[in-house]
């Protein structure tokens, strides 16, 4: 079982993820603002989620994902953060 991560963990997880300095993602980091985020970087998300968390998400969970704090909030629900 993958291990669990901090809220701080995952925004340098989706930094990381999307080549973006740490300094610049944050809860309230809105997709747009991500240019690696775009619907190349959905797929990277999916399946980086799929690896990582062993979490597969919907179409739609995925459309829904709107800023950095969303894709928090998806892996809390799924009981992914510490």
């Amino acid at each position: 079982m993958p291990t669990l991560m901090t809220e701080k963990e995952v925004l340098k997880w989706i930094a990381e993820l999307f080549e973006e300095s740490a300094n610049n993602v944050f809860l309230d980091t809105p997709r747009e603002a991500i240019p690696a985020w775009d619907s190349l970087g959905v797929l990277t998300l999916m399946a980086a989620l799929d690896e990582r968390f062993d979490l597969v998400l919907s179409d739609a969970e995925m459309r829904a994902m709107k800023k950095a704090g969303d894709i928090v909030e998806v892996l809390r629900k799924n009981g992914k953060l510490n």
